[in-house]
């Protein structure tokens, strides 16, 4: 059953978390130099275990709490990593070492929201299979 709806979401995830980081920056240091998250081994081995926790949890479709679960984990990696963007951008000394915001600071965001969609159907799958196991 990869066929489902809730694959193509967790596809898309996965393909924003390891995908779009080479192609979209994080931000622009004083220096005009570009950042990308690749350049920051913390920055990119979350996006690779976001990742990675999206086509895992893509083939575990038989066991679909597990699945469930997993899209959830995965959205706390998210938001931490959202989290760390923020820290870094609005750095607490007064002295940042970012100059302007690229386009990559956004890419957990939409990976939240693929994610929520992804588990919403999940659920809406698990309550099906729950409706007809009672009408037996």
């Amino acid at each position: 059953m990869i066929q489902r709806i809730q694959s193509i979401y967790l596809l898309l995830a996965a393909v924003v978390s390891a995908g779009l980081t080479f192609v979209f920056n994080l931000w622009t240091t004083v220096n005009d130099t570009l950042v990308f998250a690749k350049d920051n081994m913390l920055y990119f081995g979350l996006f690779l275990g976001s990742a990675a926790l999206s086509l895992i949890s893509i083939f575990m479709f038989k066991n679909r709490k597990s699945q469930f679960m997993l899209g959830r984990l995965n959205i706390i990696l998210n938001f931490f990593l959202l989290g760390l963007f923020v820290y870094q951008s609005l750095n607490v000394s007064g002295e940042s070492n970012v100059s302007e915001k690229g386009i990559g600071i956004f890419l957990p965001i939409i990976s939240i929201v693929l994610l929520v969609l992804a588990n919403k159907a999940i659920k809406k799958d698990e309550d099906l299979v729950k409706s007809v196991d009672r009408l037996r």
